[in-house]
């Protein structure tokens, strides 16, 4: 079954918008405003690409089939997110935590964010199926 151009339109429009916001928003893009304190590395690239190219693939699913599970991908979005994320350079988690605590705790575990992000997203495109 091939799914509405609109909804593949708006899946494609999730995966990039994802991919852009985050990328900026994180500094794996690089901007002017600012400079991303913790390196950038190719697992993060990874990690942003997949979890942008599945959440456009569970728009595009969502659209062409009428079930549940948008709570898994909202935790794989938020997820997905963390795993890219400069722990450093979130105003808020340094203004609640510190800037050690997070390079100690929180930085060794984005790739688990990641894989979290990855393995709901997958998961819930799977059972849709």
């Amino acid at each position: 079954m091939q799914p509405p151009r609109d909804a593949l339109l708006k899946g494609g429009l999730v995966a990039a918008g994802f991919v852009l916001f985050t990328g900026i928003v994180t500094g794996l893009l690089p901007t002017p405003i600012f400079e991303r304190m913790v390196p950038r590395s190719t697992l993060d690239y990874l990690f942003l690409a997949l979890t942008g190219a599945l959440a456009g693939a569970y728009v595009v699913q969502r659209a062409s089939v009428d079930c549940d599970g948008d709570g898994c991908a909202y935790g794989a979005t938020a997820s997905g997110f963390l795993a890219v994320a400069c722990p450093h350079c979130n105003a808020v988690l340094v203004a609640l935590f510190s800037t050690s605590w997070l390079a100690t705790y929180v930085d060794p575990l984005r790739p688990l964010f990641g894989l979290v992000a990855i393995g709901l997203f997958a998961g819930v495109i799977y059972s849709r199926r």
